[in-house]
């Protein structure tokens, strides 16, 4: 039986936990290592665990294209905005303008997949910084390569850059940590010029993608020496990876004293990755987690690469844990994946025998550099460093779609809901790709999900719902169907039940596209600035308890697909 213990000594937190059942339907196409699925199959094993108790669960409102264009480019959003696998002939000019097609493909539903990776982090930044949590986690976040006007990495949309942006609308100094394989480049590039972010990434340097991070490379202008590059070598181990990990960020700290910490989690630094190529344990990367929380600072944890999916889950899953105050019992809780993480059906992610290219002379070298980067830094500026940003869009912009649509006209939710993963989706094997069509509809977020929770017997019952955003329920009465990660649940709201309003805020080379730096900075709110977006001032929600009907869990695909 699956169990969680309390972490001994460790401070409760409060956690925002963010998650939208739609994206296990998107797909980047067959043998396309990306697969969002990897995010529904963490869930499905955060909620049988039963973390749910320990935490809010949210699911964010969309970000609009007004909140992308805070930092993306208007005709590059516009372009994800319009751009389908139907019209694409239509575009080709601007597929090759944005770097769109064979790592970036176009898929149905491309922009609200977007949307719902932005959303959570933005979101979650902006709970952060009104004091509604102390962490706030979105693994659907976590896209670190995309541009200001090209996409890169299987990234379109930079989730990470506009969460931070919330976040110094509060804060004067955030501090961005990177622990992908690969070089956080699109977070680097944007910040690279303002000394309001210091971003630190250790990640694999040398014929590797995206072929940035060198050393070398500090930051520029009131930037310089804002920006910490830890390159690495094949093979890294926990006992290593700690070795340069702690002391570097504990520098930081000292030097730099941040407000806020961005934590991309990408798991892809795992062994046995199938894009990556360090040695890190489950609890080697976990112990990032564990360490950074320590400084008790508001902090948004993200997802980021792994493509090993049943490895990823595992991972995200164990860290929710941990951000909690909960260490996971090794023994899987029965779900919705159950069958895709044999033959053992254990929690754990173990190093293999590689060898560690890393000499401790190297990471001894490399650190001493770093660490002198860091002393230079002279302290934290106390006065305000960037121009103010523009003010956030209005979000009711009647050019804006979704604020058009009737609410009373909206398809009901179990519609949306009826969506379901490619069988090729479920496959971490290199000859994946054979499976059936996937649906065709449209993805668009316009009433609220209903937050399940697995019972013991197998049924379920009903939670709280902590929906964020606009909109609500069809209409009182209505039955509406959803996806979680305990199966299909049939959820039934009554009009005699008490409605409670709860407030609520919101494999490739680089291109060529190179963005100024300092068009960032133009976009940055002093700390104390304006609300951020999707706040108390531009959105409200209801929470309403609800009934659930028991349901037994299904399992979409083949199990045996998933083994290597």
């Amino acid at each position: 039986m699956a169990t969680m213990e309390p972490i001994d000594g460790d401070q409760k937190k409060r956690v925002c936990y963010f998650f939208d059942s739609d994206i296990g339907g998107f797909h980047y196409g067959p043998g396309h290592p990306m697969k969002p699925t990897r995010v529904r199959m963490t869930h499905s094993l955060v909620m049988n665990y039963g973390l749910y108790k320990k935490m809010e669960i949210y699911r964010a409102k969309p970000a609009t294209k007004r909140e992308m264009t805070q930092f993306h480019s208007d005709d590059y959003i516009e372009f994800l905005y319009k751009v389908t696998p139907n019209n694409m002939n239509n575009f080709q000019k601007e597929q090759a303008k944005y770097t769109v097609g064979d790592d970036c493909p176009i898929f149905d539903g491309l922009f609200d997949y977007c949307a719902i990776s932005a959303g959570g982090s933005m979101e979650g930044a902006a709970r952060l910084s009104r004091d509604k949590c102390d962490i706030a986690i979105n693994w659907a976040g976590g896209l670190h390569h995309a541009k200001k006007g090209e996409a890169s990495g299987f990234c379109y949309v930079n989730d990470i850059v506009l969460g931070i942006l919330e976040l110094l609308r509060y804060h004067q100094r955030v501090l961005y940590i990177d622990i992908d394989v690969h070089h956080g480049d699109g977070v680097e590039e944007a910040f690279y010029t303002t000394d309001r972010v210091l971003t630190v990434s250790f990640h694999k340097y040398g014929e590797f993608f995206p072929g940035t991070g060198d050393l070398r490379d500090m930051g520029s202008g009131k930037g310089k020496r804002y920006a910490c590059n830890f390159p690495l070598r094949e093979g890294i181990t926990d006992e290593n990876y700690k070795r340069i990990f702690e002391p570097v960020i504990t520098q930081v700290m000292e030097s730099y004293r941040p407000g806020a910490i961005v934590l991309q989690c990408g798991t892809d630094s795992l062994s046995g990755d199938k894009l990556g190529c360090l040695n890190l344990s489950m609890r080697g990367h976990a112990n990032c987690i564990r360490f950074v929380k320590s400084f008790n600072l508001p902090l948004l944890l993200l997802g980021g690469g792994g493509y090993t999916m049943r490895n990823v889950s595992r991972a995200w899953a164990f860290e929710t844990g941990l951000a909690a105050g909960y260490e996971l019992g090794s023994d899987l809780p029965v779900n919705e994946y159950y069958d895709y993480f044999g033959p053992d059906f254990k929690l754990d992610v173990r190093s293999s025998n590689m060898e560690d290219r890393n000499s401790v002379e190297y990471l001894e070298r490399i650190k001493n550099v770093v660490m002198e980067h860091l002393r230079e830094i002279g302290g934290p500026p106390g006065i305000q460093m960037s121009d103010p940003p523009r003010m956030p869009h209005d979000e009711e912009d009647t050019n804006e779609k979704e604020d058009l649509d009737n609410p009373d006209e909206r398809r009901p939710q179990r519609l949306w809901d009826k969506r379901v993963q490619r069988d090729d989706e479920m496959s971490d094997s290199e000859d994946e790709g054979e499976g059936g069509r996937k649906n065709r509809v449209s993805h668009q977020l316009d009433v609220d999900m209903m937050t399940t929770q697995p019972d013991v017997n197998g049924g379920t019952k009903g939670t709280e719902v902590r929906r964020s955003g606009s909109g609500g329920l069809d209409e009182p009465g209505v039955d509406a169907s959803i996806i979680e990660g305990g199966g299909v649940v049939a959820v039934s709201v009554g009009q005699e039940r008490a409605v409670h309003v709860k407030s609520a805020s919101p494999r490739a080379q680089t291109g060529s596209g190179v963005v100024a730096a300092s068009s960032i900075a133009s976009t940055m709110t002093p700390a104390g600035g304006p609300p951020p977006a999707n706040s108390d001032n531009n959105t409200a929600s209801e929470t309403k308890p609800v009934a659930v009907a028991g349901a037994n869990s299904k399992t979409d695909g083949d199990g045996d697909a998933l083994m290597d």
